[in-house]
């Protein structure tokens, strides 16, 4: 009984929120999350990757690890989903962003938070961070078939991810007024991405339900059997098991969408789109059987 109470306040907050921006974007259609997107991308990710790693008494070689992990996992859904995409007879390269690119950031990062606490915020930040380089490289990359460095560095997380790094590397001491600061910044930067969230599956719409239908599957379902072979194998135990498993368990990443709209053709981002939201919900459905077998067998 006590692990279903745990289980409902680790996921209440979380699809509460994205609930309540998804009643939000049906009462205003024309609601624009652009501002939210460049807000939590410019200022509240950086806070929240600072804030995490540098409170949280996480070592950089943690950090490495689990970078090394992520990237391990990016590959071998990059094959899963080659195959997946060319079965359909699709564009293998514009259509894998959002199978391989897990949503990290808008649901990973919160539902650890709540279940593993401030080590878990930090675990959960340094495998988004990863996925993040992973959007502005080989998504930007896959999308527009043209490979560019600058989005990278025109991203304010890496910065952050490296100032953090420094300060835990050296042990340099956190000024209180910016942990406060960041801390602040961070936790309100996790409803707005989660509201944002709603208000986009609110907008969005499921098209060739068929391909769309078994992309999602491989998402929501490979994504935790590739999430626990990773804790099997490397032997993780705790927090980062439980991490490990729930970030490999999350849906397709929003942000593929908006850089499929940017960088596709209509055709392929309203794809995307449509993947994007059946993932979605199809993961209200195995986030909590994910959730739940987390804190049952990695406390």
């Amino acid at each position: 009984m006590d692990l279903v109470i745990k289980l409902f306040d680790v996921l209440f907050p979380v699809f509460l929120t994205i609930g309540i921006g998804y009643w939000y974007g049906k009462k205003d259609p024309k609601f624009n999350t652009k501002f939210i997107t460049e807000l939590a991308g410019t200022v509240g990710l950086p806070c929240i990757i600072f804030y995490s790693l540098t409170t949280s008494n996480a070592e950089v070689s943690l950090f490495l690890r689990f970078c090394f992990y992520i990237i391990l996992y990016v590959s071998i859904f990059a094959i899963i989903g080659i195959f997946i995409i060319k079965f359909f007879k699709q564009d293998i390269y514009r259509l894998l962003p959002p199978i391989i690119l897990p949503n990290t950031g808008n649901m990973g990062i919160p539902i650890c938070l709540f279940a593993y606490g401030n080590l878990g915020l930090a675990i959960a930040s340094a495998a988004t961070a990863m996925i993040l380089v992973f959007h502005f490289t080989i998504g930007i990359l896959l999308a527009s078939r043209k490979f560019s460095i600058k989005p990278l560095i025109n991203s304010p997380p890496v910065y952050a991810l490296i100032i953090s790094l420094a300060f835990v590397y050296y042990a340099v001491p956190i000024p209180k007024s910016l942990e406060n600061a960041t801390f602040f910044i961070g936790y309100a930067t996790i409803f707005l991405v989660l509201m944002s969230l709603g208000v986009a599956l609110s907008q969005l719409k499921i098209l060739s339900i068929k391909e769309t239908l078994v992309y999602s599957l491989t998402r929501v379902i490979i994504g935790p059997i590739v999430g626990f072979a990773f804790v099997k194998f490397f032997n993780l135990t705790g927090v980062e098991a439980g991490v490990m498993f729930i970030q490999a368990s999350m849906p397709c990443a929003v942000l593929t969408y908006l850089i499929g709209k940017i960088y596709s053709p209509r055709k392929i981002s309203d794809s995307i789109a449509s993947t994007v939201v059946l993932s979605t919900f199809l993961s209200l459905i195995t986030i909590p059987i994910v959730v739940f077998l987390s804190l049952k067998y990695f406390s």
